[in-house]
């Protein structure tokens, strides 16, 4: 039993450190995406942890963001909707990019696509959490000042991303920018191919169903 608590508590303070360590890699990201990949500094819990923490913030501006900045419409909110439609541009982002840059002899697997991803919502968390807030301190005269401050976190994700890419596929800039953009046009392919399959797979269910009721109809 000690030793099942001593390697939980080790493990309790190893995803503790990963976790402090995207402090340092949203204002280092060049070293730190290097030492995430080379120096084993991060890791998928902590990823975890940021994209959850991510995926709150997005639900809690739904709710407690002043009105003023985001008028929701509750009948229409679909809360399931809403964490698949964060949690699987991410999911479908990494394969995306995953499979392109095996193409384009990137050098970064799977899971390290997966953490860079993760730490780079960081500054998502650290700005629009408390934004979230701050908004109902704030009049509509100030409201260019709440923009440009959640915009600026958008921002700081991409050019974090953008060095992710850099330093996980030992990549130039021009191009990560190339892969960047493929991994875009990926994504959509992806997304086609899923509905379209969708789709296939309601049709069929549909036809079954119907062909079941018919015989059900027919024989009793």
């Amino acid at each position: 039993m000690k030793i099942d608590a001593l390697a939980y508590q080790q493990k309790v303070r190893h995803i503790g450190k990963t976790l402090r360590y995207s402090l340092y890699v949203i204002s280092h990201p060049l070293d730190g995406f290097w030492d995430l990949k080379h120096e084993k500094r991060g890791s998928v819990a902590a990823a975890n942890i940021i994209i959850g923490m991510a995926l709150l913030t997005n639900v809690l501006k739904l709710q407690f963001t002043s009105f003023i900045f985001m008028k929701v419409i509750w009948e229409y909110v679909n809360i399931l909707k809403l964490i698949l439609g964060f949690l699987a541009p991410i999911i479908i982002g990494c394969v995306a990019n995953w499979g392109l840059t095996t193409l384009f002899n990137g050098k970064g697997t799977m899971k390290q696509i997966y953490m860079a991803i993760g730490y780079a919502l960081t500054p998502y968390v650290i700005i629009q959490f408390p934004m979230i807030f701050i908004s109902n301190l704030m009049t509509i005269e100030e409201g260019a000042f709440y923009y440009y401050i959640n915009d600026f976190s958008i921002i700081w994700c991409g050019v974090l991303i953008m060095s992710a890419m850099m330093m996980i596929h030992d990549y130039s800039l021009s191009k990560a920018f190339v892969t960047m953009f493929a991994t875009i046009v990926g994504m959509m392919l992806i997304i086609f191919v899923l509905l379209l399959f969708l789709s296939l797979v309601t049709d069929a269910a549909a036809y079954f169903i119907s062909l079941y009721k018919e015989i059900s109809f027919r024989f009793y």
